[in-house]
């Protein structure tokens, strides 16, 4: 078997598994407001299905986006899921010879992205707490290159759950800026954020935004998304984009009615997910050698070292998906440190994260007995 085909029996064994309670994507499983099911539910009864929707996304949303983030003056594309904003804007600015600057760790798929158009990718580590678990401007700056075309930084970081400060995004921006570079800011973590800074409001000219609606409206099986930029870089990404006949459409009105509701319905699911990192918080405080590095997490996860435990974050798994809860490796976002971790998402029912919990102690035990050789995909 090939290794993508590994890789995709194992994600389409867990779509199959019934009652998977789902820790590690970091999937919003909140219970839909009725509003939202009503724009899907009306679209399939008048079958507005058959038609493609405006290639860059319905005005409506576009407008909506861009008024969320507060970016007045800046244009929206839609796209299918954050992540083909990502392989847009990649692949519209990067060529051969360019250098492509990020964290370790980070979101892997955009490094994917620019090596697949020829460039090279620098990643800059920032696991651990000699580093603070976050990045300090002042190593972007000497990571920068002659030939740095793009900074991409995710904030919230995902894993880590760290987020920049002002200082620190004024700092990121006035290098990307001195460099003549591009910075994309990937926003998808934005909404769970104690306190969040948008570099857009610095540099709109050369900063473009990563918007999801996967994570903080639980879209994520619908594909909807977009980037938010300059006007100007706005047109350029639109003479070429990946899908011109515009995406789905019953994606984007689940998104429109998810905008339209979202402050009535969206405190309670943050309230939800930081009291569940409450949970796992003091559930790891109870286990001697097992460490939350990052808390409270600015994202929708939490990530928990299992170095002092004896056992590896693969076993810690495989242990937690024979009771049907799938959590996250850390190998799967970095070679280099994913030896340390696991990743648990939280923006799930509350019982779901008490099954978590309660098993803890049984799984670590259950783990000592995997160690020898766990292969996930």
């Amino acid at each position: 078997m090939r290794a993508f085909e590994a890789r995709n029996a194992h994600f389409d064994a867990l779509v199959n598994t019934p009652g998977l309670r789902w820790l590690g994507q970091n999937t919003n499983h909140a219970p839909s407001h009725p509003a939202v099911r009503e724009a899907m539910e009306r679209c399939i009864r008048e079958e507005g299905f058959h038609v493609y929707a405006p290639p860059a996304g319905f005005e409506a949303l576009r407008a909506g986006i861009v008024a969320d983030f507060g970016l007045e003056g800046q244009a929206a594309l839609v796209s299918d899921g954050a992540v083909a904003s990502l392989y847009h804007v990649c692949h519209t600015l990067l060529a051969p010879g360019d250098e492509f600057v990020t964290t370790d760790p980070t979101w892997n798929w955009p490094m994917a992205f620019a090596r697949s158009v020829g460039a090279t990718v620098r990643q800059i580590p920032i696991y651990g707490p000699e580093h603070g678990y976050r990045l300090d401007p002042a190593r972007l700056e000497a990571a920068m290159g002659p030939r740095t075309k793009v900074v991409y930084l995710v904030d919230p970081n995902n894993p880590l759950g760290t987020a920049c400060t002002a200082e620190e995004i004024a700092a990121i921006v006035a290098i990307v800026r001195k460099a003549g570079a591009y910075l994309i800011h990937d926003c998808t973590y934005r909404h769970f954020a104690h306190e969040h800074h948008l570099a857009a409001k610095l540099d709109p000219e050369r900063t473009l935004t990563i918007y999801s609606f996967s994570k903080w409206l639980g879209l994520a099986g619908l594909r909807v998304g977009a980037v938010i930029a300059h006007p100007d870089m706005a047109e350029r990404l639109a003479a070429a984009p990946p899908n011109n006949l515009g995406s789905s459409i019953l994606a984007q009105r689940a998104a429109m009615a998810g905008l339209s509701i979202k402050d009535e319905w969206f405190p309670a699911v943050l309230a939800e997910q930081r009291g569940n990192q409450a949970l796992i918080k003091a559930a790891c405080d109870r286990i001697p050698g097992l460490v939350m590095p990052v808390y409270p997490s600015h994202g929708n996860f939490v990530v928990l070292e299992t170095g002092g435990l004896g056992i590896s974050p693969e076993a810690l798994v495989a242990a937690y998906q024979e009771r049907r809860i799938m959590i996250r490796q850390g190998s799967y976002h970095t070679p280099n440190f994913g030896d340390r971790f696991v990743k648990v998402s939280v923006s799930v029912p509350r019982d779901w994260v008490e099954e978590f919990v309660d098993l803890l102690p049984a799984m670590i035990e259950r783990a000592r007995g995997l160690n020898a050789d766990v292969k996930l995909f």
